[in-house]
């Protein structure tokens, strides 16, 4: 599977990533299926608060809400525009998941209200040069997950 981040969403990441200094910040990935196992992020949530040098914990409150406005816009056509994921940042460590980051994301694919097909988590920060890097991981519900290809389109 391949993850796309357009040049615009990378560059609002790179800003907010800067913005945060040491501090994890995270939020949810909506997207576009875009070709065979190929998505494109068309929109993402930020949340600012929540995180610090060493954790992140996603408070569902505007979740909803920004899912809502984001089904409006592409005409609620689910299967070809939804909920992709989750993404966080790890700027003091490797952009790859935590053990905490993998529970929890087995625990959200698990879960009996759990609609998707899978779910992504996008851990990102910023490589010293200031540039997008990061790593992305496809969970299944009741499967192993799995490494997928992320694409950053430069700015």
């Amino acid at each position: 599977m391949k993850v796309v981040l357009p040049a615009k969403i990378v560059d609002t990441l790179c800003s907010e990533l800067k913005m945060a200094g040491r501090r994890e910040i995270g939020g949810i990935l909506m997207g576009e299926h875009t070709g065979d196992d190929e998505f494109e992020v068309c929109d993402i949530t930020i949340q600012r608060i929540g995180g610090g040098f060493a954790f992140f914990e996603r408070a569902a409150h505007n979740v909803l809400s920004a899912m809502a406005r984001f089904f409006d816009r592409t005409g609620k056509n689910y299967k070809r525009f939804n909920y992709l994921g989750e993404w966080h940042s790890h700027p003091s460590f490797v952009p790859s998941p935590s053990g905490v980051d993998h529970d929890t994301m087995i625990d959200l694919t698990s879960d009996p209200t759990f609609r998707g097909n899978f779910a992504v988590l996008m851990v990102i920060k910023l490589d010293t040069s200031g540039y997008l890097d990061g790593t992305v991981n496809i969970f299944y519900p009741n499967k192993s997950p799995h490494t997928a290809e992320l694409i950053i389109n430069k700015v």
